[in-house]
């Protein structure tokens, strides 16, 4: 149980509503920021100004799954009024106050070291990122079969990385009975491919590998996609970026080409919101729980 945690939570999609949800089953107290626009209503949860809040007594801070912008600024979709999180508010807060995110960026890390605040990024979790792993393959094969005009069966598809995301794409998309290879860097993943039972590729050879594709699913942040690798696609070839924004894929010489190129971070909050948040609360809740006994272990 959260019993006496008070705890805000600052803006979001509808993944924070399970978020939201737990944490009152829990028995915390919850402060909703940014959320006036939300009908439903939640016992043990109320709705605040920002600069209403006392943050003064706020065990923990909830952002949603991006964080905040590069000028501090939260996304608020049930919410016109507009939520920006400085340094001035984290000082304000206890000092064992912690900061919980999907991801991070230079402007919330820098205002959490200058207010020696702890800032837990949940995607950085195995845990999390595999979880969340089989909506974003969900939403991917959706966006192949709305946006191509094959049948994933016998396709010939490039899957770029194999991190958590990349290791679930890949062989769900096999067991579709697509010809699936991965792209990978490291040796140790280039067994693992082999070992699945896939065609590996290094990075290096990627240029020639994507001579005869139907489909490449990028999960590398990094550009990687570039002009002299998309040059040598076929021009039907559907490109799924599936890295953070913004992508590891140059999109602008793929419209040049008439490569369709699709940016699809976060299809875990699009394709399934509830099952997505459900997984963001229920490591959230554990986490809290594991500081108040700490806390209480402490005083």
């Amino acid at each position: 149980m959260l019993t006496d945690m008070h705890i805000a939570v600052l803006g979001g999609d509808a993944r924070q509503l399970e978020i939201i949800r737990k944490l009152t089953e829990l028995d915390a107290k919850l402060y909703l920021i940014g959320f006036e626009q939300l009908a439903q209503s939640f016992t043990g949860a109320v709705k605040e100004k920002l600069a209403d809040v006392d943050f003064s007594t706020i065990d923990a801070v909830i952002l949603p799954v991006p964080g905040t912008s590069l000028e501090g600024e939260i996304e608020t979709i049930f919410s016109n009024e507009k939520v920006i999180l400085t340094e001035q508010i984290l000082n304000k807060t206890p000092s064992y106050c912690k900061i919980y995110s999907g991801i991070s960026n230079s402007y919330l890390d820098n205002i959490a070291n200058l207010s020696k605040r702890t800032l837990v990024q949940l995607f950085e979790r195995d845990d999390v990122a595999i979880y969340n792993s089989i909506p974003t393959v969900e939403g991917t094969i959706m966006m192949a079969i709305q946006n191509t005009n094959i049948t994933i069966h016998q396709s010939s598809i490039a899957v770029l990385g194999l991190g958590r995301v990349g290791m679930s794409v890949a062989r769900t998309f096999a067991l579709l009975g697509a010809k699936v290879k991965v792209g990978a860097r490291k040796s140790a993943h280039l067994a693992r491919i082999t070992e699945m039972g896939l065609k590996p590729f290094h990075f290096n050879d990627l240029k020639n590998e994507v001579k005869d594709l139907d489909i490449c699913i990028n999960t590398v942040p990094n550009m990687i996609l570039n002009a002299g690798v998309i040059a040598n696609m076929p021009t039907n070839t559907l490109i799924i970026d599936l890295a953070s924004k913004p992508g590891g894929t140059d999109f602008r010489y793929a419209e040049k080409r008439g490569i369709k190129a699709l940016l699809a971070p976060g299809l875990p909050g699009i394709v399934a919101p509830k099952t997505a948040g459900q997984i963001l609360a229920n490591v959230l809740s554990q986490l809290l729980a594991d500081d108040l006994e700490k806390r209480k272990e402490n005083s």
